[in-house]
């Protein structure tokens, strides 16, 4: 299959996204759910939009343009997917198959539904894709390997894929820096980087860096918009849980009844909980995926739900990887 031919699979699956009937999506939505409850419909719904904005013919063009294409040889390359938000082993299922390869596909258990899904669109937009998309258990004969994991379970990959090249992913999180100069519409926006996906993504805002002193009462009473989140039982699980052992140690916090803020110099907060320190984030931490602000070559408020093609996770480019194989 020619470059150009994947490539018009992929804008065309985007056209699909675009088009889908209300009610297939609802139906589509549920039986996600029913694997993961933190599927809701409005979060499915915002990791389908995000990816059918990058499915563009001329955004993918102007993607691949970077790389070497001309592979010598296509290889199987194993990809063991993580489910903490919708969708979000699919960036590597397109960077697989753009760059030529072949792809042996291991799903997460928590979001096969919708990744199934992706995967038999695309199959009859362009049925020759059917020859070069494996589901798989494990990855014996891989020649190559991508993994996303926790930190424990990068150990295992480390060792496990020590043979083949590989790309092992481990835990990252987000962070923003405030100045204290922020716009109603900046913090509101920010509110976006923090509940989007329940705050359970690489990309979701967990730590904020402030001046010393800063007065968080105008944030919060902009986010009483997001208040929704307290509606759904595992998140207010949360809540109540990280509640009550931010009071049992009687530890300085804020609580607007769906978030709980506190002063802790680490970067990953659990659900519900968001961190904040005076100072600024090391922008070359191996444990950050964004930094929010509106600061230089910081992503801009609202923004990190919205990754480009370029937007790798780890900071580590796949696209390169797969080329060079």
């Amino acid at each position: 299959m020619k470059l150009s031919e994947r490539i018009s699979a992929f804008s065309e699956l985007g056209n699909i996204l675009h088009s889908i009937e209300l009610s297939d999506k609802n139906t589509l939505y549920r039986q996600a759910a029913n694997y993961n409850a933190w599927f809701t419909p409005s979060q499915c719904e915002l990791a389908l939009h995000g990816i059918s904005k990058f499915l563009v013919k001329d955004k993918l063009e102007q993607w691949v343009m970077a790389y070497n294409m001309a592979l010598s040889a296509p290889k199987k390359v194993g990809v063991v997917m993580a489910g903490n938000i919708p969708l979000v082993g699919f960036h590597d299922l397109l960077c697989v198959l753009i760059s030529g390869h072949r792809l042996a596909a291991k799903l997460s258990s928590q979001d096969t539904v919708l990744m199934r899904f992706m995967i038999e669109q695309l199959v009859k937009i362009e049925p020759r894709f059917t020859d070069l998309v494996t589901l798989v258990e494990r990855m014996n004969d891989a020649e190559a390997v991508i993994a996303t994991g926790s930190d424990n379970t990068a150990r295992y990959f480390e060792y496990y894929f020590r043979k083949v090249p590989h790309i092992i992913r481990k835990n990252r999180s987000s962070c923003a820096v405030l100045i204290g100069n922020e716009t109603d519409e900046q913090l509101v926006a920010l509110g976006r980087d923090v509940f989007s996906y329940f705050g359970l993504g690489c990309r979701n805002v967990s730590k904020l860096f402030v001046p010393p002193g800063y007065d968080f009462s105008r944030m919060l009473a902009l986010w009483e918009q997001y208040k929704d989140v307290a509606h759904h039982h595992k998140f207010v699980n949360n809540y109540d849980y990280n509640k009550s052992i931010l009071l049992v140690n009687r530890a300085p916090h804020l609580d607007n009844g769906f978030i709980l803020l506190t002063e802790n110099q680490a970067l990953v907060s659990p659900i519900s909980v968001l961190y904040y320190e005076s100072g600024t984030p090391d922008p070359d931490s191996e444990k950050i995926q964004c930094i929010v602000g509106s600061g230089d070559g910081y992503i801009p408020f609202g923004k990190t739900q919205e990754p480009e093609l370029t937007d790798y996770a780890d900071r580590v480019d796949t696209m390169k990887f797969l080329t060079a194989l």
